[in-house]
């Protein structure tokens, strides 16, 4: 469960999805896959549910797949046989889930008040669904809630969309969120993949807030990086500001009092959640150079060089 759980936060977003046809699965899968989120909450609302789990699970075996709304211990057993590797409730259902933890399934149920978390956790879970988490209070509801139950972690799923994504990400209590903007019936019964292909996209960029935060040019020495600060300054009024290693000509160019990493320089970019970034860009084949990442406290990755230069400049993510 611990591994599922790890597997769902570096996403950080699980499309949440109605199928009314399993024929379009497959195309839907591939498009969501394309787009850097090879992830899907497939809904027990249709009858078409199992079929595309099974279906999607064979075509893309890496892919991770649950089902969702699942009310019964028959549905649970169904969705697990078509190969989705966990549930979700939108309700705590003690039956269902006393049925999925005897058999091994990972469940995670819906909550929606403190009575419910405290059930949840005298079963031992600790990650819950909050739903429907805007008509239910929101991030503020979910944050209350916190503050008595400091191990419950949330994946909120209800009323999710770009505009409020990054706010629930924010919050170390969320895991992940449930969202379905990206992959709407109706894109899916039309099956305009390249709409859900191109709203994944953009839902990924909105939550990862890719952004140049300087670019660092390497020189001989001490004196001739400070004199290129001089002339930035004399030139454009770039304020001047001196560092151990480098000059700063403004925030956005730092300028290297020896060769630092990069044959010409570095590039600096700033992610919402690196962690999260790392992942995705694995997943697209980018390498890292593992000996450059620095670690917070808490053992979460807030820095890292990439391991190819791109034109002469090594390029090294940030945490924000």
């Amino acid at each position: 469960m611990q591994e599922l759980l790890k597997q769902i936060e570096e996403l950080g977003l699980v499309p949440v999805i109605k199928i009314e046809r399993a024929q379009d699965a497959v195309p839907l899968a591939k498009a969501l896959c394309d787009a850097g989120l090879p992830c899907a909450e497939v809904t027990f609302r249709t009858d078409a549910a199992a079929q595309a789990i099974s279906e999607i699970t064979t075509a893309f075996p890496d892919m991770l797949v649950g089902a969702g709304t699942v009310l019964t211990t028959e549905q649970a057993d169904t969705a697990v046989k078509s190969g989705a590797r966990f549930i979700v409730s939108p309700g705590l259902n003690p039956k269902v889930v006393k049925h999925c933890l005897d058999k091994g399934y990972p469940i995670i149920p819906g909550v929606a008040t403190p009575s419910e978390i405290e059930q949840a956790m005298s079963i031992s879970l600790n990650v819950v669904k909050f739903f429907p988490a805007e008509n239910a209070g929101g991030l503020s509801m979910i944050k209350a809630m916190s503050a008595p139950y400091g191990n419950i972690r949330f994946i909120p799923t209800g009323g999710i969309n770009a505009s409020n994504l990054n706010a629930y990400l924010d919050f170390d209590k969320i895991v992940a969120c449930g969202g379905s903007w990206m992959v709407k019936s109706d894109l899916i019964d039309s099956g305009d993949f390249d709409a859900v292909r191109s709203l994944t996209k953009q839902a990924i960029r909105q939550m990862l807030g890719f952004s140049l935060v300087h670019i660092g040019i390497n020189f001989a020495d001490n004196a001739s990086a400070g004199c290129a600060a001089d002339e930035l300054k004399s030139i454009f009024g770039f304020e001047k500001s001196e560092g151990n290693v480098s000059y700063f000509a403004s925030s956005g160019l730092e300028l290297m009092k020896s060769k630092g990493p990069g044959t010409n320089g570095h590039i600096a970019i700033r992610t919402n959640y690196l962690n999260r970034a790392y992942s995705y860009l694995r997943r697209k084949g980018v390498k890292f150079n593992q000996d450059t990442a620095k670690y917070d406290d808490n053992g979460k990755l807030v820095f890292i060089y990439l391991e190819n230069e791109i034109g002469g400049f090594a390029v090294h993510l940030v945490q924000k």
